[in-house]
């Protein structure tokens, strides 16, 4: 074990930088278009877009959580599917690793959010024109190649 830093790995310099911080969100289908959705005045990244979703709690499966995590923020339930992408970005000096998981909707849409100042539903070749949050930006590249269709949830 390394004495300078107590993790059992090598360090540089001494310091270790902490894990990523493991963030879920869904990208919700119904109807052919995906729900993107804009961060409101007074939060971090406000007035970008981005994916409905939340962190990771310790114990919690990725899934678990974004379920708990769109329940709170849209009061919605959802169907978690296959994931879309997993990227880590550099965010203020913290690494984010965002994971997208497809979803549907288990009831109607969402009509507000606590998070989020606005909701849009768009079709995939329309995702590029929003101002995205960085670490969405993977899943909104591969989400606008594919045809209008997207596969729901």
């Amino acid at each position: 074990m390394d004495p300078e830093n107590g993790t059992g790995r090598p360090c540089q310099h001494g310091i270790v930088p902490p894990p990523p911080l493991e963030v879920v969100a869904a990208v919700i289908v119904d109807g052919g278009r995906i729900l993107a959705c804009r961060r409101s005045p007074g939060r971090s990244a406000a007035g970008r877009w981005e994916f409905p979703g939340g962190k990771v709690e310790p114990g919690e499966t990725p899934e678990a959580a974004l379920v708990r995590e769109i329940r709170e923020e849209l009061g919605v339930e959802i169907a978690v599917a296959a994931r879309v992408s997993t990227a880590d970005t550099a965010v203020d000096g913290r690494v984010i690793r965002l994971t997208c998981f497809r979803a549907a909707l288990a009831g109607p849409r969402p009509t507000s959010s606590t998070d989020h100042d606005r909701l849009l539903w768009c079709r995939p070749a329309d995702l590029p024109g929003l101002d995205w949050a960085e670490p969405d930006l993977p899943a909104v590249r591969l989400l606008a190649a594919e045809p209008d269709h997207p596969q729901e949830g």
